[in-house]
């Protein structure tokens, strides 16, 4: 066997839990899409604590290399994102409304950068979808912004619901496709 398709072979032997990973997925992506105000608080929640861990491992490496003469810096660093995170977990509905926000301008910006780079392509292959792509990002990141502030209760719960679909039909359809080729 050449070691080319190694990787290949070493697919098959789990293909199974690719399957049940998939299918989690989705069986999460259902729920989440069935409450979403709930996946949303969740999402935020996640985000916050994150945040705070982050701040806290940041203030403790701050404190335990006192040898660096920005270390002060790393500590107000450290610092912030642990108030920051804090901050978000207290008022998850605000921080919903800022990152839905931000997603919203994030979204259109991007899809304002395509537009332009693949207007600025017109010479290369595939420019079109570049362009293509880029006005349905700036649309999409439009209707967001047209939306704020009541689609904060559920945008962020839907975005993680689509992930979630995508992620799980993308672990089925390996894990399949691996039993398949056996």
């Amino acid at each position: 066997t050449s070691q080319a398709f190694a990787p290949a072979a070493e697919l098959r032997a789990p293909w199974g839990w690719f399957v049940m990973l998939g299918g989690a997925f989705v069986a999460l992506a259902l729920l989440a899409g069935s409450h979403l105000l709930l996946a949303t608080l969740v999402t935020v929640y996640y985000l916050g604590l994150l945040m705070m861990a982050a701040g806290v491992l940041q203030i403790v490496q701050a404190l335990r290399r006192t040898r660096w003469g920005s270390s002060l810096l790393w500590l107000l660093s450290g610092i912030l994102y642990a108030v920051a995170g804090a901050l978000t977990v207290m008022n998850p509905v605000l921080a919903s409304s800022v990152l839905t926000l931000l997603l919203a301008l994030s979204t259109a910006a991007s899809g304002i950068v395509r537009i332009w780079l693949g207007a600025g392509a017109m010479s290369e292959r595939g420019w079109g979808w570049v362009v293509a792509s880029g006005s349905l990002s700036t649309i999409v990141g439009l209707i967001f912004l047209i939306g704020w502030p009541v689609n904060s209760a559920w945008l962020l719960g839907l975005v993680l619901c689509i992930d979630l679909i995508f992620q799980g039909g993308a672990l089925l359809g390996i894990g399949l496709r691996v039993r398949i080729g056996r």
